[in-house]
């Protein structure tokens, strides 16, 4: 009974083997490990981000290749100052120029590189360069399409409350490109008068361009500031961006360090009223120089005790007064109550004091 079934246990696992050989080779069973869905907190190690409340984790490599594109540059507090007041004077002047309602707003201030923002305008839309005089340097002004058509649509008497009609691919004509011109030249005056009360500069209408690659002002890897302003116009509006490399604003860069308009760098006047005071009251010490000679090394090395050194001066002659190595005064050399003193007779001017 017994041999019987470990003849049929054999055939059984002959027959199993068999089976597995001829079979196809499957796809291998998942393990656990690959199959485990990450978690939150793996999630966050894995990208360098530290999930609690404590010091900042080490950055990973994917943290690490993430961050290479970026570059942070210099913040220029009085740049946002100017911008702000740039904002405030285009909702007046567009008010002017379109006779609608406009409202002119910031979205943002960002600093990034020029092929960067050349590579994500949103086409089209129209370029236009400008040049900063005073500077010898180039800026962009970047009007997108919503904003165009909505000009266009607004100069040329469209009813309010309609949202403008949008023709895409199709190149712009003449008149847009007239209106929109126009357009930069209001934004350019208004930035003049914006930088005005921190610098004279005048920024003019050098071209306008549809084609990003036409309007390489900079080198690719430069940084700049882009300024992205938002135009509403009742229903229809759009977007307008202004781009300053760095290169442009170096001219006027420990201006715009400041945090405030006027600041004036490495002074105070409370400090430099209490450190005059106090360079009044400090004490010098004046040394009275009877003769001054000059001697072969030789001859100091040979002097003894005894050994007299005559001067070369007259008695009554005039000597000098000397604070450090600077003459101040020449004097008269007498005698008070049995003590050496010198009766100043004229102070040196500056030129014999830089002589002497």
């Amino acid at each position: 009974m017994s041999g019987s079934q470990e003849e049929d246990d054999l055939a059984a696992a002959w027959g199993a083997a068999l089976e597995e050989e001829g079979a196809e080779p499957a796809a291998a069973a998942p393990t656990p490990d690959a199959t485990r869905v990450l978690n939150q907190a793996e999630i966050d190690s894995l990208l360098g981000f530290e999930s609690g409340s404590g010091g900042s984790a080490e950055e990973s490599g994917i943290q690490r290749i993430i961050s290479s594109g970026l570059v942070s540059y210099e913040r220029l507090p009085m740049l946002e100052i100017v911008f702000d007041r740039l904002v405030r004077l285009m909702s007046t002047t567009l008010r002017n120029f379109t006779s609608d309602n406009v409202e002119v707003s910031i979205d943002g201030i960002v600093s990034l590189r020029f092929a960067d923002y050349l590579n994500s305008i949103p086409l089209p839309a129209m370029l236009g360069v400008t040049r900063a005089e005073q500077w010898d340097n180039y800026g962009l002004v970047v009007v997108d399409s919503a904003l165009i058509y909505s000009v266009v649509d607004v100069l040329l008497g469209g009813r309010r409350g309609t949202a403008a009609m949008r023709i895409e691919g199709r190149p712009y004509t003449t008149i847009e490109r007239t209106l929109v011109e126009r357009l930069i030249g209001v934004v350019l005056d208004d930035m003049t008068a914006a930088f005005e009360p921190l610098c004279p500069v005048e920024f003019k209408f050098d071209r306008l361009e549809v084609n990003p690659r036409f309007a390489a002002i900079s080198r690719p890897s430069n940084a700049c500031v882009l300024v992205r302003l938002r135009v509403d116009m009742e229903d229809r509006g759009g977007k307008l961006e202004l781009l300053l490399p760095y290169a442009t604003l170096e001219p006027v860069r420990e201006l715009l360090l400041q945090q405030f308009m006027g600041e004036k760098f490495g002074r105070d006047s409370i400090w430099e009223t209490h450190l005059a005071e106090e360079l009044r009251s400090t004490e010098v010490a004046l040394d009275v120089v009877l003769d001054e000679q000059l001697m072969p090394l030789s001859s100091v090395l040979a002097l003894k005790v005894g050994d007299r050194i005559a001067l070369g001066v007259a008695p009554g002659a005039p000597v000098r007064l000397c604070c450090g190595d600077i003459p101040m005064f020449e004097a008269e050399l007498g005698r008070q109550e049995m003590r050496l003193a010198v009766r100043i007779a004229r102070a040196l001017e500056r030129g014999r004091r830089m002589e002497g």
